[in-house]
């Protein structure tokens, strides 16, 4: 499965890019957020990627930003909603905006993003109700030396099942206590510990 790709920007759509990577350019579907925030044609660019398996093909979903590609991932686990409704519905909406209307039970504002109808608003909120991120947009920002950490740590433990919000809680607790110079293993020992206790 392929999760980031790195390289030149060669070409620039409002539904998707090519990035050049040694030589081989791969398309990569985006949203209108993501498009809007592309640097230029030539520039170097790095996208989060997920990748959607088909009988008939594989597409590449990239994303600028990792709550971006977080939503997307939450949004393609709801019933009725596939991954280009998913990208239409983040073309829409950031994920701030997505996680506030989900939390609000906002219908209209769903509804309003194409694609959508009464029924698949309700089945988002109902199924992504649950999984909502507690602090999106607030908190103070990890610093770059102890960045790449703290995201595999909370991605980890993610990945094990727990919550967003209880796993940045979790990493950021022992990342102040450990200080920046705590390695990766460690961090999510720690975190494994907070969480369960």
């Amino acid at each position: 499965m392929i999760a980031l790709v790195a390289g030149r920007l060669a070409q620039r759509r409002p539904d998707h890019v090519v990035v050049e990577c040694g030589g081989v350019g791969y398309r990569v579907f985006v949203s209108l957020s993501t498009f809007c925030d592309l640097p230029e044609t030539g520039s170097e660019v790095r996208l989060l990627i997920h990748t959607v398996v088909r009988d008939d093909h594989i597409h590449l979903h990239g994303f600028l930003s990792e709550e971006e590609w977080e939503a997307f991932g939450h949004l393609v686990t709801v019933s009725g909603v596939g991954p280009k409704l998913a990208q239409a519905i983040l073309s829409g909406l950031r994920p701030a905006e997505l996680w506030k209307a989900i939390r609000a039970g906002d219908a209209a504002r769903l509804t309003a993003i194409p694609g959508v109808g009464k029924k698949t608003a309700a089945r988002m909120v109902v199924d992504l109700e649950g999984r909502l991120p507690q602090d999106t947009g607030q908190g103070a920002a990890p610093s770059a030396a102890v960045a790449p950490v703290f995201e595999d740590a909370v991605s980890a433990l993610m990945n094990l099942g727990y919550p967003e919000a209880k796993a940045k809680k979790a990493v950021e607790k022992v990342i102040a206590e450990a200080g920046e110079g705590a390695g990766l293993e460690e961090v999510i020992k720690g975190a494994l510990k907070g969480v369960v206790g």
